[in-house]
């Protein structure tokens, strides 16, 4: 398969549900770019932790946000994302990061900041005559409600906490209170995420659920790519 036109698919779904690799795989299958909006806001939230601010105080989390200079590449294969000239890859996925960013992704400048970054990215897709796969908490319902194919990713949330604690193993192996305690961070994620003001985490009206639990990744990008190839027809 291949992108043979400027197709736009908007996925969202909540941690866990398998947002990054799925995009990730349909993407290089269809030969279209790719991006994380999660990383974009990662990457701010590294930007506010180094300059030292509350990430509660708004006004100093939009005054770091101003000067924040994000690049986010659209490879699949490698993605990448800086901060100014620093490749910011390996230190968005910390621990201090996730616990802080969904409190940086709340404020609502800095989400009309990136959402607008967001916006260019596609557009050069689209000027450029190849297809984008976008993945995030609001794309289908705010970034791009236009999209040619919205895919809302789910699965069981016991399975969700499963993958994310193997993602965040250094050793590789999985403990069972490790996952509990993954479990537990996962669940006060949704309810932020879900629950605040501004874009909060929604599956759009017109998007395509895809419930990943008994599904292999295979499985479910030759799912998202059989969407795909329905909605350019």
């Amino acid at each position: 398969m291949s992108a043979a036109d400027d197709l736009v698919i908007a996925v969202d779904g909540p941690a866990g549900s398998g947002k990054s690799t799925v995009c990730r795989g349909v993407a290089v299958k269809l030969g279209m770019r790719y991006l994380d909006t999660g990383a974009m806001y990662r990457a701010m939230t590294v930007s506010v932790l180094a300059a030292g601010v509350d990430v509660s105080d708004e006004a100093a989390v939009m005054a770091v946000a101003e000067q924040t200079v994000i690049t986010s590449g659209t490879d699949p294969s490698d993605p990448g994302i800086w901060l100014g000239a620093i490749d910011v890859s390996e230190s968005i996925r910390g621990s201090e990061v996730t616990a802080a960013v969904s409190a940086v992704s709340a404020v609502p400048g800095v989400r009309y900041r990136l959402v607008e970054i967001q916006r260019l990215q596609v557009q050069a897709a689209r000027d450029a005559g190849v297809g984008i796969v976008v993945e995030g908490r609001d794309i289908g319902t705010v970034v791009l409600p236009d999209a040619d194919l919205k895919v809302f990713l789910v699965a069981d949330p016991v399975i969700r906490a499963e993958r994310r604690a193997l993602e965040n193993s250094a050793e590789g192996h999985l403990e069972q209170a490790f996952i509990a305690a993954t479990h537990e961070a996962l669940r006060k994620r949704d309810a932020y995420d879900s629950g605040r003001e501004i874009s909060p985490l929604v599956k759009a009206a017109d998007a395509r659920v895809v419930d990943t639990t008994n599904l292999t990744l295979p499985e479910v990008i030759e799912q998202v790519c059989a969407l795909a190839v329905g909605a350019r027809q």
